[in-house]
């Protein structure tokens, strides 16, 4: 679990989006202390999605048809975000935009997205809860693995734009996206496997 953990954080960390755009706009606008605060949005956002996620697949979890479908809706997009990394592009830099108080506009911009709610409630969850069924160890290695690469992948590229802008349209960034794209489009089949298995038990 830890290593679903960390493939998923990493690709949520570094795929292209508006908080990977806003801490590469702070750290260039201010410094990288205001990149990182960025990037330590999640962990306060993701909380409540995490608490209510749980609460509601848990009330499910007799519901076999209901959560192979959620499953295999996470399978779609997970293949969804594998592909997407296939496709990703050099990040274009935009600073024209951002303003002060980092971590609260990281905490906007990340609450205000839907990603979070969608990886969290197809995703991450159904994961969570399997996890936590072994041994609630299992669970927090999850997490640990999941946040620990989300939002150090996050610091990692504040750190690499304080230095030097070429990375973000360099080739090293082009070809770790796309090997994660072709990890997630694995696990996605996984993640069908798994899906159908529920179904077919319902």
């Amino acid at each position: 679990m830890i290593f679903t953990g960390i493939l998923l954080g990493l690709s949520a960390g570094l795929s292209p989006g508006p908080l990977l755009a806003l801490v590469i706009a702070e750290t260039l606008r201010h410094d990288i202390k205001a990149g990182i605060r960025v990037a330590l949005a999640p962990l306060i956002t993701d909380f409540p999605i995490i608490v209510i996620t749980a609460f509601v697949l848990n009330h499910l979890s007799h519901f076999h048809m209901i959560l192979g479908c959620i499953t295999l809706t996470g399978a779609c997009v997970v293949l969804f975000l594998g592909y997407d990394n296939l496709r990703v592009k050099p990040v274009e830099v935009n600073t024209t935009l951002v303003r002060q108080r980092s971590l609260l506009k990281g905490i906007f911009v990340n609450a205000m997205s839907p990603h979070p709610y969608l990886f969290w409630f197809s995703v991450g969850g159904p994961i969570l809860l399997k996890s936590l069924e072994k041994n609630w160890i299992t669970g927090i290695l999850f997490l640990c693995g999941f946040y620990f690469f989300l939002v150090g992948s996050k610091v990692a590229f504040a750190l690499l734009v304080n230095r030097s802008r070429s990375f973000l349209q360099g080739k090293s960034y082009l070809v770790i996206m796309k090997i994660l794209g072709l990890l997630l489009i694995g696990f996605s089949f996984f993640l069908f496997q798994e899906g159908l298995v529920l179904l077919l038990h319902s």
